[in-house]
């Protein structure tokens, strides 16, 4: 029989008892504050979580989002893993709706878990985000966020955990990626507020129409590329045993409007390949450079137009900068990005960063390049984008007006021949007006304007040329007859 004289104790007793334990916890963890050394503090902390972590049977595995200066692979499959594994106990979700895109893409916000099964075991996702302080170059501080994944199971799992499940999200990233992979242009922060891992890189998806279909070029000259990149891609194994960085080097040189950067766009549409726009002037040293450089994915394009400009320009800069802020900068000249710092990552050990790379540089002036950038293994393939060639008018007539065959394509074709005109300025003329014919005359017209003016121009230059000779020959006549004189 239960002793009827027990009293239980009331609501009210409870909370007030409850009440006085929480005030002297935290009487206690303010003196601890005050008088306990953090040191041990910390101490004693570990020694609690490692007490209580000896009866747990369960595991923690973090993926970081970076190792040091290298992206983590497995955070990134992940990632994309996760998005189809979204359970019942993520509460909160984001949704992105890329642009020119259909598909409404939902992903694990940050502090939030996510339930897989795989072999029958149970393992849990939370992915975490943390601000963290950084002491800048001059003294200021600054915010930036890190985000990793913690992975919870069963310790007894950790082995087929770190092989078997592991290596089954890489193997999902694959596919996952040619299902639904949209090549991306990637262009800098360019104020380079945040210098953490990937953190510069802005992102959007190539809209860029250009395929090699519609490139208005010489067809062999496009038959060549084609195969070149077919050969480049299928030959990781090749490279390897061959004791080379798993790259290849472009040099794009011509006129301005002679397509260069459509032929980047249809290169990575060709491919399905992200195209990482590096603008150097944005940059103020090596060790920033190499930093971005390492950041960018493999199967990628990375792009620096005007090369014969940009290193020259970022020295000017750095000249004119020093004049105005002197402390910033150290007699060492680190300051800048020097054209062996490139060569480095291009041909150097910091080439050997990343697979499936293409690089490709641009300029108006080959012949102002240093000739340490054209040798084979840093420009494999130097391509001359010319003056529109009779192939390309085609192309540009199909792609623009709907015909390969027109009498007057054959008369536009001779006067092509005559006058130098880009690929843009006849896709210019042919957008003028939806009249077939009145489109084509309008084209002859130009290309008529544009001889003229060529031809008066090769005169007068002509006209210089004999001025500027015959007052030569007269000065030389004129000191030897001083000399005769004399």
């Amino acid at each position: 029989m239960f002793d009827t004289n027990i009293h239980m104790p009331t609501l009210k007793t409870i909370i007030s008892t409850a009440t006085s334990a929480a005030a002297a916890a935290m009487l206690i963890r303010s003196l601890a504050n005050d008088y306990v050394p953090n040191e041990f503090q910390y101490y004693i902390s570990c020694k609690i979580q490692s007490l209580f972590a000896s009866f747990s049977s369960e595991v923690t595995i973090i993926i970081n989002e970076a190792d040091g200066m290298v992206e983590n692979q497995l955070f990134h499959a992940a990632d994309l893993y996760l998005g189809t594994k979204l359970s019942p106990l993520t509460h909160r979700f984001r949704a992105t709706l890329p642009i020119k895109e259909t598909k409404i893409v939902l992903s694990m916000d940050k502090n939030q878990e996510v339930i897989d099964v795989f072999n029958g075991v149970k393992l849990t996702w939370r992915r975490v985000s943390q601000q963290i302080e950084t002491e800048g170059r001059w003294g200021s501080n600054s915010y930036s966020e890190i985000q990793y994944y913690t992975l919870s199971f069963h310790k007894k799992h950790k082995e087929m955990v770190s092989t078997s499940y592991f290596q089954h999200i890489l193997e999902q990233e694959q596919v996952l990626k040619k299902q639904k992979r949209t090549p991306k242009l990637h262009t800098l922060d360019p104020e380079l507020r945040h210098m953490t891992m990937g953190s510069d890189w802005q992102s959007v998806n190539l809209d860029h129409p250009a395929t090699f279909d519609t490139l208005a070029m010489d067809i062999e000259m496009k038959k060549t590329i084609m195969e070149d990149l077919d050969r480049f891609v299928r030959r990781k194994n090749f490279y390897r045993k061959v004791g080379k960085a798993w790259k290849r080097g472009y040099l794009l040189f011509g006129p301005p409007g002679t397509g260069k950067s459509s032929l980047i766009a249809a290169m990575a549409n060709y491919l399905n390949f992200d195209i990482y726009d590096l603008e150097l002037t944005d940059i103020r040293r090596n060790s920033d450079l190499r930093r971005l450089l390492i950041a960018t994915a493999n199967r990628s394009i990375l792009v620096v137009e005007d090369i014969d400009c940009s290193v020259d320009l970022q020295n000017t800069m750095k000249e004119r900068k020093k004049l105005q802020y002197p402390q910033h900068f150290g007699a060492d000249g680190d300051n800048k990005v020097t054209l062996s710092g490139l060569l480095n990552f291009i041909d150097g050990l910091w080439s050997s960063c990343g697979d499936e790379r293409i690089i490709v540089f641009t300029t108006n002036h080959k012949d102002r390049l240093d000739p340490a950038l054209l040798r084979p293994g840093r420009m494999d393939m130097h391509i001359h984008m010319s003056y529109c060639t009779p192939s390309a008018l085609r192309t540009l007539s199909s792609n623009y007006l709907g015909i390969t065959e027109h009498p007057l394509l054959m008369e536009i074709e001779q006067l092509m021949q005559e006058a130098k005109v880009t690929p843009a300025e006849v896709g210019e003329q042919m957008m003028k007006s939806e009249d077939l014919e009145d489109t084509l005359k309008r084209l002859m017209s130009f290309l008529v304007d544009k001889k003229r003016s060529e031809d008066l121009k090769s005169t007068q230059q002509k006209e210089i040329v004999e001025v500027e000779s015959k007052e030569l020959e007269e000065e030389n006549s004129s000191c030897e007859q001083d000399e005769i004189k004399k």
